[in-house]
């Protein structure tokens, strides 16, 4: 049975910068498609990063270029680098992750694509 326990939320000011950890268990293969997305109080479920075994990755639009989603396979790690944060960028954020599911950039990727999730990690980011 898949387990995920995210880590690593807090508090920052804008501007700052968070890594987000997701500890991973019960992987049956390593052909597994990790993601991360967040989610604000009455909003749906919101796309930030993803990357799938062969290594490729995708970004929500509203991240591009301040993240960089990364793994340790060894250690069945997941992991999300936030820079330059902005207030916008507060709320829950889940790890998921779903097997044998490949990324492809005209597709994007989705909650409904992911099985497994973890209990989310609050960022909160303030002014």
């Amino acid at each position: 049975q898949v387990q995920l326990k995210e880590s690593g939320g807090g508090s920052v000011q804008a501007g700052g910068s968070l890594r987000l950890s997701c500890a991973g268990s019960g992987f049956a293969s390593r052909t597994y498609c990790k993601a991360w997305f967040r989610q604000v109080s009455g909003k749906e479920r919101e796309e930030v990063a993803a990357i799938d075994s062969d290594g490729r990755t995708l970004y929500g639009d509203s991240v591009k270029g301040r993240v960089t989603i990364s793994q340790d396979k060894a250690e069945n790690t997941l992991y999300l680098q936030m820079n330059s944060l902005k207030v916008e960028d507060s709320g829950m954020y889940y790890c998921a992750a779903e097997n044998w599911l490949l990324l492809h950039a005209k597709s994007g990727f989705r909650p409904g694509d992911f099985q497994h999730w973890g209990q989310g990690t609050q960022v909160t980011v303030s002014s």
